[in-house]
């Protein structure tokens, strides 16, 4: 499975899971991240253009994955019809709350991956 005609824009945030939001983001606020998003279930903090997204107990979306950011979203529609085209398992394509879009897929060795466009 080869896709090289596109070309992720960079490894965009790291996701991990956490037993409590709000002591997970004062936590990593204290190490000198950023709060950009807070919500019941899921936080994302940021260090630069580096970000880690905090999932909690009742997030159930997925699990701990790599996020990476694409340019714009018909490159990550893209990437979601070659992956599917290729047999590969995806999400759904979704847009977020948060006002990005992405979906899952699994690597060959089950590490889950997102793919993500966020606007400026």
């Amino acid at each position: 499975m080869t896709t090289t005609a596109l070309k992720l824009k960079r490894i965009g945030h790291v996701a991990v899971r956490v037993a409590d939001i709000p002591q997970a983001v004062a936590f990593y606020q204290d190490l000198g991240m950023e709060a950009v998003w807070q919500d019941e279930d899921w936080a994302y903090v940021k260090a630069g253009a580096d970000g880690l997204a905090l999932l909690g107990p009742l997030y159930t979306h997925a699990g701990a994955h790599f996020g990476f950011i694409l340019s714009d979203r018909a490159e990550l529609q893209s990437r979601f019809t070659t992956l599917t085209d290729q047999g590969a398992a995806c999400s759904p394509l979704l847009d977020h709350r948060d006002g990005t879009s992405s979906f899952y897929a699994k690597d060959r060795d089950g590490n889950l991956l997102e793919f993500l466009y966020e606007p400026s």
